[in-house]
């Protein structure tokens, strides 16, 4: 009897496996279809031998199975500790993604001018773009108590995202139980796409957090109220101000009101749901009005624009569907989230509303994105958690997450990281390393335009910055400008609007020669413009960073050059 049970099981594990492998080949063999305009596994599969993959991919999948197996006695603490592990093993992701100079400017400015400037100059000398205050907020506070280091600034993201697991796992324990939470947090590591974000200077990871904390915070002050309801309604202020994206995502809270206005019995009950939800929205609504009469011009003004510019962008800018919730998303996550809406219908399970709501407006807004879409991960875990429910045993419900958390590690770790590491922008961070060895108080930085890049040259800057400990002096081109057609509709034309802030402003010239000089250019610099090279007399070219992967139009190299007389250390 014994012996046919455990060969039922292996027979189980073994389809699984095969399930996994063909899934994978699949994806590899149809990789042309991935549009994602950042890791699309046409770009990091390009190269690759799908051999060499498979036997890793099996060897991690029975890792993961022995680890989740015997985690279940400290499910949380496991979610938490292997998350952040997980995410931590990207950190040498170089910042691929123009944006983050935005917000590291933003962040330096609190760490330069302190709390009080930021508040009163967001919006003013702080270029806000279409930006919300509250992460760059935050990362200034790291930067001004921790120095300005983009390992805290590491620590502060993966620790956020790790966060949103272990927040993911308690929304789904008190929605149904322990088990639905798990499998949620579990799954959110089976979503490759994740980890080429966790690393980054941006505002998308504390972004799923906030979300993430609203949700879970609103469902226990419903239920509790007390403390939950001043604490729901922080959660819910913090939501509001972390990205505008949230604005229409917090509409998720509504609909959890109205399910557990729904399900109570009896005019008392009901009465205390709602006495609770309007505690809540009482509370963040002060909060929330207070900033926005205080900020309503910068506020106001940043609301046209979103619906001038960048709604209309979103559809040009657009990635499909099938690249979301085939490539970037493991498909097994989205199969089970599929299946878990017929599931829910047949259980006639409410709560099943509140953790699709965001999925069903996602598709119904036709927010393809990923980097927008991400902020909705954590309840299409909860969906395809829900959906693993309904297999019994649950053996198999481990080894199907652990399938799915190797298929996505693999594929972030051995194709996405090398990846990323090759994009152009990995020039600035290696640079900046260089920048670190070399002896010199200070760094001279010129920036030059060349035909065919639609980004503005000068947006490199803070990222350099971002990776050494030197200052920075750079000299702004105010000639360097592009017609305004050209810029207008551009996903990048934030670049063009960028100000040089005060504290990049050279206080003195370098002819005491104790400066090194960075000349940043799109693609190798054949030609240097007159006035750089009568500012580089005397100096000598000391090292030229100029990887590239040859696939985007906007690949920096950054020239570095040294007096003669001071060589290289």
């Amino acid at each position: 009897m014994l012996g046919d049970l455990l060969s039922k099981k292996h027979t189980h594990f073994l389809l699984i496996v095969l399930c996994t492998l063909i899934t994978f080949a699949l994806q590899f063999n149809f990789r042309a279809f991935d549009d994602n305009r950042l890791t699309s596994w046409k770009w990091a599969f390009e190269d690759a031998n799908m051999a060499w993959y498979l036997p890793v991919l099996l060897v991690v999948i029975f890792i993961l199975y022995f680890l989740i197996k015997y985690s279940s006695a400290r499910r949380g603490l496991f979610l938490t500790v292997f998350s952040f592990a997980a995410s931590a093993a990207f950190w040498s992701t170089p910042e691929v993604i123009v944006d983050a100079s935005r917000y590291f400017t933003q962040a330096k400015h609190l760490e330069v001018y302190g709390m009080g400037s930021f508040v009163r100059e967001w919006g003013g000398s702080i270029n806000a773009w279409t930006d919300m205050p509250l992460a760059p907020f935050l990362y200034g506070i790291l930067f001004k108590f921790f120095g300005e280091s983009r390992t805290v600034i590491q620590i502060f993201t993966s620790f956020l995202f790790s966060m949103t697991v272990l927040l993911t796992y308690l929304t789904g324990k008190r929605l149904w139980d322990k088990e639905t939470g798990f499998f949620a947090g579990l799954l959110l590591l089976g979503i490759p796409y994740v980890f080429s974000q966790t690393p980054l200077m941006l505002v998308d990871v504390p972004t799923m957090f906030f979300l993430t904390l609203s949700v879970f915070t609103f469902i226990c002050a419903i239920e509790k109220g007390g403390a939950w309801t001043f604490a729901s309604a922080a959660a819910v202020f913090c939501a509001a101000f972390v990205k505008y994206s949230t604005w229409m995502m917090l509409s998720i809270l509504p609909v959890i009101f109205i399910v557990y206005f729904l399900k109570k019995d009896g005019p008392e009950a009901r009465k205390e749901i709602l006495y609770r939800g309007l505690s809540i929205a009482a509370i963040a609504g002060v909060l929330i009005g207070i900033v926005i009469i205080y900020k309503y011009d910068v506020i106001s003004g940043q609301m046209a624009f979103l619906r001038e510019y960048q709604a209309p962008g979103l559809r040009r800018w657009g990635e499909s569907f099938f690249s979301t919730f085939l490539f970037q998303v493991h498909p097994f996550i989205t199969l089970a989230g599929l299946y878990s809406f017929y599931h829910a219908f047949r259980k006639r399970d409410l709560k099943f509303l509140i953790i699709s709501w965001l999925i069903i407006l996602i598709v119904a807004m036709q927010i393809k994105r990923s980097r927008y879409v991400l902020i909705a991960f954590p309840m299409l875990v909860l969906m395809a958690s829900y959906g693993l429910q309904k297999i019994k045993e649950i053996e198999i419900k481990r080894f199907i997450a652990s399938c799915i958390v190797a298929s996505s590690l693999v594929v972030a770790v051995f194709a996405y990281q090398p990846f990323l590491q090759s994009m152009s922008l990995v020039n600035l961070k290696d640079a900046g390393g260089f920048l670190d060895s070399v002896k010199t108080e200070r760094v001279e930085v010129y920036t030059t335009y060349s035909t065919g890049s639609i980004v503005n040259p000068a947006v490199a800057v803070p990222i350099l910055d971002l990776f050494t400990e030197k200052n920075i002096a750079y000299h702004h081109d105010p000639d360097l400008t592009l017609p305004f057609e050209k810029i207008e509709k551009s996903p990048l034309r934030f670049t063009w609007e960028y100000k040089n802030p005060e504290y990049y402003l050279p206080d003195q010239s370098i002819k005491d020669g104790n400066s090194a000089v960075v000349v940043i250019s799109n693609r190798p610099l054949r030609d240097v413009p007159d006035d750089i090279l009568e500012k580089i007399k005397g100096y000598k070219a000391a090292r030229v960073f100029s990887t590239s992967t040859g696939i985007f139009r906007y690949s920096p190299v950054v020239s570095v050059y040294q007096r003669d007389d001071t060589g290289k250390q």
